[in-house]
C-alpha cells in the first residue's frame, strides 16, 4: 500500500533545535515502520521561508532575503542527513511551482474567504494574532518570546473557519481525524469552540515578504496560508490528481502548533473539498533539567554537539526511548551518559559482542528462523506509541542477557555438552536476530551492523565495539 507521512516544516530564521530532530526522528521511525510490512512510503520535509521575521532577519544581517533562506533551508537539509532520516520529498516555500500552487489554492477557496479591518493583538514570535482572552490571561506578554503583544491595526483577508468548525470538531469526535495524545485531542476540542475566523493575509506594506494573493498585489498570503499548504502543494495538487498518497497517514508536528495543524488546516482541506488527515501526532517539548530549553536562560541544548560527541544511532536512542513520544520530557547530559554507558554500551554494545564470540569460539553452525514482527510491538507502534514499544524492545535486548547469565554457554562448552550448547546458542542468536528487526526504525546503522554479524553467514564479533564506553 502507499503510505504519505509529513513532518512540520521549521521556520528558517534560525538554526536547527531539539523539537525539529523530535519532528524527524517520529517521522522517520513511523516511516521505517511501514516499510518493513511493505507498504511503499513516501515522506515529506521541507522549509518555511516567508514572514516577517524571516525579512527583518536578513536585513539586519545585510544580505538578501533569497539567500538567507538558502543558507537556512541548506542547514536544515545538512541537519536531516545527521539524524539519518529518510524523505522523498522536500519543499521550500519560495519554491516559484509551490508559490504558484497556493496562489491556485487561494483562488478555489475563495468562496470562504473575505476581507475586513483587524484591529487588535498581534505576536510577531508565534507569527499569529492574538484574541483579547489570551492577551488578559498572559498579562499582554506572549509566553513563549517574553516579549508584549502588539496592537495592530490592518485590513486583512479572512478564512471563515466557522464555515466548518461543526464539520471539524465532528472529525475530532469521530475519530475519523485521529489527535494523538488524548489529551492534546480533548485542548483542540476546547479551542475550536473559541476559534475566530482566521487572518490569512497581511498588507504588504507591513509584509514585504511572502506569495501574492490573487487579485490583490497590495496584499501577501500569512505565514499559516503558505505553510500549511505545502503538504499538497509537494505531491503536485492542484495540478495532478494526490489520491494515491492523500490523505497522509500521519502528520507529526510539535505541541505548540497543534492548533494550527488542526483547526485551520482541516478548514483549508474540506474548503478543497479534500480529505482530512487521518492521524496528528503531536509531540511534547524536550526539558532541559525540567526547565523549557530558552536562549535567555543559556540552556539550550544544541542537537548537533549531542551527534557530534556521541554519534546519530546514540541521538536518536535517547531521544526517542527516554524522551516521551507525547509528553515534555527531560534531557541532561548526565542523564545522556548514564544512558549511552549504562544501556547502549553495555545492554546492546556488549550482547552483540558477547555472543558472537561464543558462537565463533565454539563453532556453532546457527541456523536463522524466519520470525515475523512481535505482536506487541506492532500493537504499540500502530498506535504510534514509539517510546514505549523502544521501552518494550529494550525489555526483550535485556531478556537476551539475563537468559546468557542464566544458561552460561561457557559452562556447557566447558562440560562438553555440545547438542545443549548448539541448542541455547541458535535460541540466543534468533532472539537477537529477532530484537534486531524491532531496533531497525529506531537504530537503523546499528541494526545494520547487527545483521552483517548475525545474518551473513560466518558470525564474527565485530572488530570494534558497536558502542564505545565514553
Amino acid at each position: 500500500m502507499k503510505k504519505y507521512i509529513t513532518t512540520a516544516i521549521p521556520y528558517v530564521n534560525g538554526d536547527p533545535h531539539i523539537g525539529h530532530a523530535m519532528d524527524y526522528c517520529l517521522a522517520d521511525v513511523y516511516a521505517r515502520y511501514l516499510k518493513m510490512k511493505g507498504n511503499e512510503v513516501r515522506v515529506q520535509a521541507g522549509t518555511d521561508e516567508h514572514g516577517s521575521k524571516i525579512y527583518q532577519k536578513a536585513e539586519e544581517l545585510g544580505i538578501s532575503v533569497d539567500e538567507y533562506v538558502k543558507q537556512n533551508s541548506d542547514k536544515f537539509k545538512e541537519f536531516i542527513a545527521k539524524l539519518n532520516v529518510k524523505y522523498t520529498d522536500f519543499i521550500r516555500t519560495t519554491d516559484p511551482e509551490h508559490e504558484r500552487r497556493c496562489q491556485e489554492i487561494w483562488r478555489r477557496i475563495s468562496d470562504h474567504i473575505y476581507k475586513a479591518e483587524y484591529e487588535g493583538w498581534y505576536c510577531t514570535g508565534c507569527e499569529r494574532f492574538i484574541t483579547d482572552k489570551e492577551v488578559s490571561e498572559n498579562n499582554g506578554i506572549c509566553p513563549d518570546h517574553q516579549k508584549a503583544y502588539e496592537k495592530l491595526s490592518e485590513e486583512n483577508y479572512y478564512l471563515r473557519i466557522s464555515d466548518y468548525k461543526e464539520r471539524i470538531i465532528e472529525a475530532i469526535s469521530s475519530g475519523e481525524l485521529l489527535i494523538l495524545p488524548e489529551f492534546r485531542k480533548k485542548e483542540i476540542l476546547k479551542l475550536i469552540e473559541d476559534s475566530p475566523d482566521v487572518s490569512v493575509s497581511r498588507p504588504r506594506s507591513h509584509l514585504p515578504w511572502g506569495v501574492e494573493v490573487p487579485n490583490d498585489p497590495e496584499q501577501v498570503m500569512y505565514v499559516w496560508m503558505d505553510a500549511l499548504s505545502n503538504y499538497i502543494t509537494v505531491l503536485g495538487y492542484p495540478d495532478v490528481d494526490i489520491s494515491d498518497y492523500w490523505p497522509a497517514e500521519a502528520q507529526f508536528v510539535g505541541k505548540d502548533i497543534l492548533r494550527f495543524h488542526a483547526i485551520i488546516w482541516p478548514a483549508i482541506l474540506l474548503a478543497l473539498n479534500l480529505p482530512l488527515p487521518k492521524t496528528i501526532v503531536s509531540h511534547g517539548f524536550v526539558l532541559a533539567d525540567g526547565q523549557k530549553m530558552s536562549k535567555s536562560i543559556g540552556n539550550v541544548v544544541n542537537p548537533v554537539e549531542v551527534l557530534e560527541k556521541h554519534g546519530t544511532d546514540a541521538f536518536r536512542y535517547y531521544f526517542l526511548r527516554h524522551i516521551d513520544t507525547f509528553s515534555d520530557s527531560d534531557f541532561t547530559w548526565d542523564k545522556f551518559e548514564k544512558a549511552y554507558n549504562n544501556e547502549l554500551a553495555n545492554d546492546l554494545g556488549n550482547l552483540v559482542q558477547r555472543l558472537a564470540t561464543l558462537i565463533s569460539k565454539n563453532d556453532v553452525e546457527i541456523k536463522l528462523v524466519g520470525l515475523g514482527l512481535d505482536d506487541e510491538f506492532s500493537k504499540l507502534m500502530n498506535k504510534f506509541e514509539f517510546s514505549k514499544a523502544f521501552d518494550y524492545t529494550w525489555g526483550k535486548v535485556q531478556d537476551i542477557n539475563k537468559k546468557i547469565d542464566e544458561e552460561k554457554p561457557w559452562v556447557l562448552a566447558k562440560n562438553g555438552e555440545t547438542e545443549k550448547l548448539e541448542k541455547v546458542l541458535n535460541e540466543l542468536a534468533n532472539s537477537l536476530v529477532s530484537v534486531n528487526k524491532m531496533l531497525s526504525p529506531f537504530l537503523p546503522a546499528t541494526s545494520k551492523k547487527i545483521a552483517s554479524v548475525f545474518e551473513e553467514g560466518e558470525i564474527t564479533p565485530p572488530r570494534e565495539p558497536l558502542f564505545p564506553k565514553q
